[in-house]
């Protein structure tokens, strides 16, 4: 396999974690709660993009979605029930068992696959969408990495991309707040020094031939115990989407 882009360090610290994907209250706790939120993004955009009606009962059907970095699937799985065509891939061997067995429980045909971006790109694979969520802060080479996405999409395909602010409020909610006071993660899982910020990433994309078209904050309010979109704050969590160049066949 080509892994230019990995980071065999970070592929071990999420496959020691594999088996808990599905535990809501265990060391994912973090992603089951802001996965609503998330999932608030992602549609919208998904349906702005490609004029599709969310009341509709699968208003996905026809697109071919790539999860790269899936984990478990915890995105894979609703973007299968919306009706896309969807491929869940990760570096982490151990994650694609547990993500496939989920499916099938669940009575969803997902393709997962153990494989990397770039791999996937070489042998010549396209989607409409690619949802990169909290994995560009976990590779090696983050415009390498971009590059290979990019390469995934059609002509005028969205990619949705998540990451972690780099500033000094981020280094106290997402490592000593989430890591050592509420021990959400294990310590260890975020290194702040590979935090991205927004203007960065915008560049990378750019770099990577991506059009940005939105970048929004993903908030957390501690009294409401919950997460929610902002447009204005993008201090810790943020997401983006960008399209690439070129018209839709």
């Amino acid at each position: 396999m080509t892994t230019s882009t990995i980071d065999p360090s970070e592929v071990a610290k999420f496959e020691a974690m594999a088996a808990e994907w599905w535990d809501p209250n265990g060391k994912f706790k973090p992603l089951h709660m802001l996965n609503p939120c998330r999932l608030d993004y992602i549609t919208r955009q998904i349906a702005a993009e490609f004029d599709r009606d969310l009341t509709a009962s699968q208003p996905f059907k026809g697109l071919r979605l790539l999860d790269i970095g899936c984990g478990g699937g915890l995105l894979s799985e609703p973007m299968a029930r919306l009706g896309a065509d969807v491929v869940g891939a990760d570096a982490a061997p151990r994650n694609i068992p547990v993500a496939q067995i989920h499916a099938d429980q669940e009575g969803l045909q997902i393709d997962y696959r153990h494989t990397t971006a770039e791999d996937m790109a070489a042998a010549g694979e396209q989607f409409d969408v690619v949802l990169n969520m909290e994995v560009v802060e976990h590779v090696a080479d983050p415009l390498a990495y971009l590059t290979a996405c990019q390469q995934l999409l059609k002509p005028g395909g969205l990619m949705i991309c998540s990451t972690l602010n780099r500033n000094p409020k981020s280094y106290v909610m997402a490592i000593i707040g989430a890591e050592y006071v509420m021990r959400w993660l294990p310590k260890g899982t975020h290194e702040w020094s590979k935090f991205i910020t927004p203007d960065e990433l915008y560049d990378l994309l750019r770099r990577a031939d991506m059009d940005p078209v939105d970048r929004t904050g993903f908030v957390f309010d501690k009294l409401r115990w919950s997460w929610s979109l902002s447009e204005r704050d993008l201090s810790v969590n943020y997401v983006t989407a960008s399209v690439k160049q070129g018209a839709r066949a």
